[in-house]
């Protein structure tokens, strides 16, 4: 693990507005930088920058936090990557904690098998460019498949010489070790005898999504039936075939911005499309589609597009992919390119544009592709159409969401000229037989009044868990300003009745909420909320300023992002200069101490709620019942009172 000390100088020396100014084009805009989302498509900046605050917040996409979070979400690097890419960009030294033995050797063989990787991609690079041998074979062929220089470099591609030995001799000269080479299947042994897996092959390397190299895919350039055409490296600590997609550390910001993934069958796929300008593609590098592999697309986008060759092999592939993209709960749409074509050669003389308009004219809802071509098969016998319409179902089934799987029976429906009432009746059969706990209505109308019935829930709210945020909020923006408050002593008049007398006291907003919380004995019920909260006190009462930093390490990232919210709240309204069309936001700052004062009662009779709730659930015998029943009534009493002040039953 990084160390605690590496983080903290980390977080010291990255300045936010370096780090996103990288990325995004920033434009000053007062003490703020402001810039266009890279998040969505937008013409007027949402996208805002404090350096004071070290904090940014994209008011299109909701995403904000640290320069950390920046980079977790812009180039999807893991916690550890972020660190270690400032680690380097601002010349830090990486510290590791102490591990045991046996975590040592795991860390120590996987980084020795992604530094032997490394190496090798470097050398097969080296030689395809290099080498007579590499320019004249390799480098040759991908210019004759069409591929430009830059497109070549962008995917490192390289080449391994014809000769038994070549790479290994080499590597082992410059201090790998065989065990390494062996492991990650660079080179195979067998007994005595040792030789290069990739002999003969131009070379494409598997990049995981922060780009470190995992894996390679080699293509052999004799026409042998003896010889596969392609080879992947064995899978290993590194390298999980079914976890990997090809091209998703170049595509995975257009992904992201498009809101869509294209899904091609090979590597040239890949290279091909993005070298015309679609650059939000991916490869599932000839291996069947797995659910890690839509999982890691599904971090990026909701949204897929099948585009596999137009043959019969292609399109069975494209069907086997469907349920399994649909069992992640997203949207798929099929691209059927003209028969003999595969996406490598149909867009080898298409420019962006062209690209662009034929897969949105000719890309299909699945249902509908997959209904027109099983219809095709069927024709008119009645026991294919049949068969087909419970294909059709089978993965209909898929879907989780209950409100696209009515839609989709619906259109089954059209397109296949049967009733829904059959079609749901297939489905639960279908459901039933999977075992799962789909809970569908065998019938239309009790399915349309289910979603009706759902439509109208309302969405319960976690009433402590917004008063415990506002309590955080007001402490972030406002604690220590001073203010005049209107305290409430409670007193018993001349009639003997509770009453609640103002007191007006001066004090930092951020010692009267500790008071108050101190006097009702309120702790937080949120742990995060909780560990916020003492962080925050403890800074106020040294005098120190609150910054996103002080919670690093402390909150999940759901958190931060809450924070920076609420840091960054005020700033949407300067985005777009208000005031110059005379429309003047109200600020939450002239009304601090009613603010405080209201929060701290609503919590109060939230509370009190909650302990009148505990006595009504309480069996009590009949000794015990009188005094349960003074405690509601007190409790009933200062409720009242609270009401009265807030000027409002509650």
């Amino acid at each position: 693990m990084i160390s605690k000390s590496t983080i903290d100088k980390v977080f010291e020396s990255s300045r936010v507005e370096e780090v996103i100014g990288d990325f995004v084009q920033l434009k000053k805009s007062g003490s703020n930088f402001k810039g266009l989302s890279p998040f969505s498509e937008e013409r007027t900046p949402s996208f805002m920058v404090s350096p004071v605050k070290q904090i940014w917040k994209d008011f299109s996409s909701g995403k904000g936090g640290t320069a950390i979070t920046f980079l977790m979400e812009h180039e999807h690097f893991t916690y550890p990557e972020a660190i270690k890419y400032l680690a380097n960009k601002y010349n830090i030294e990486v510290e590791e904690t102490e591990q045991t033995n046996e975590q040592k050797l795991e860390s120590d063989e996987m980084e020795s098998l992604y530094l032997v990787s490394d190496y090798a991609n470097k050398f097969f690079q080296k030689t395809l460019k290099k080498t007579d041998e590499g320019k004249s074979v390799g480098l040759s062929y991908f210019k004759e498949r069409g591929f430009a220089e830059d497109t070549i470099n962008r995917f490192q591609l390289g080449y391994c010489k014809d000769e038994w030995t070549s790479f290994t001799d080499q590597a082992i000269k410059d201090s790998y070790k065989i065990e390494f080479l062996e492991k990650s299947g660079l080179t195979i042994v067998k007994e005595d005898k040792k030789f290069d897996r990739f002999k003969g092959r131009v070379i494409f390397p598997i990049l995981s999504m922060s780009g470190r190299v995992l894996g390679f895919g080699g293509r052999t350039l004799k026409t042998s039936k003896s010889t596969a055409k392609y080879l992947n490296s064995p899978e290993s600590k590194i390298y999980y075939k079914s976890k990997v997609l090809y091209g998703l550390f170049h595509a995975k910001q257009e992904i992201a911005k498009q809101d869509n993934c294209f899904l091609v069958e090979g590597y040239t796929d890949v290279m091909r499309m993005y070298e015309r300008g679609i650059r939000n593609v991916v490869s599932s590098s000839g291996t069947a589609l797995s659910s890690d592999q839509i999982r890691l697309i599904n971090r990026l986008t909701n949204n897929i597009t099948v585009v596999f060759d137009g043959d019969s092999a292609g399109i069975n592939a494209a069907f086997r992919g469907i349920d399994i993209i649909l069992e992640q709960g997203m949207n798929v749409k099929i691209c059927n390119l003209p028969e003999g074509e595969d996406p490598d050669s149909f867009a080898k003389d298409k420019n962006v544009e062209e690209l662009s308009s034929y897969f949105l004219e000719n890309s299909k809802d699945f249902i509908t592709y997959k209904a027109s071509l099983l219809i095709e098969g069927a024709k008119n016998d009645p026991i294919k159409k049949s068969e087909t319409i419970r294909d059709m179902v089978a993965s209909i089934s898929k879907i989780s969401d209950q409100i696209k799987k009515e839609i989709y029976i619906k259109e089954c429906s059209s397109i296949m000229d049967i009733s829904e009432e059959v079609l749901y009746s297939t489905l639960a059969q279908i459901s039933k037989k999977q075992s799962s706990k789909l809970n569908k209505p065998t019938s239309r109308s009790e399915e349309s009044f289910r979603v009706v019935k759902n439509k109208n829930e309302k969405k319960s709210i976690n009433v402590l868990y917004e008063l415990e945020k506002k309590i955080i909020e007001i402490l972030i923006l406002y604690g220590d300003k001073t203010e005049d408050f209107e305290d409430l002593l409670l007193k018993e008049n001349e009639a003997g009745e509770l009453v609640l007398e103002p007191v007006v006291k001066t004090s930092k907003v951020f010692e009267k909420i500790y008071m108050d919380l101190q006097e009702d004995e309120m702790e937080f019920s949120n742990d995060d909320f909780k560990n916020i909260y003492y962080i925050i006190i403890e800074n106020l009462n040294k005098g120190s300023n609150i910054t996103v930093e002080m919670f690093a390490n402390k909150v999940p990232v759901s958190i931060e992002l809450e924070i920076t919210n609420i840091l960054m709240g005020e700033e949407k309204y300067r985005l777009h200069d208000w005031q110059r069309s005379n429309i003047f936001p109200k600020e939450k700052s002239k009304t601090i101490a009613q603010l405080v004062n209201d929060t701290i009662l609503n919590l109060r009779c939230f509370l009190i709620d909650q302990k009148v709730n505990e006595f009504k659930n309480k069996t009590i015998d009949s000794q015990e019942n009188k005094s349960i029943l003074d405690e509601v009534l007190n409790y009933s009493n200062l409720k009242m009172l609270l009401s009265r002040k807030l000027k409002r039953v509650i």
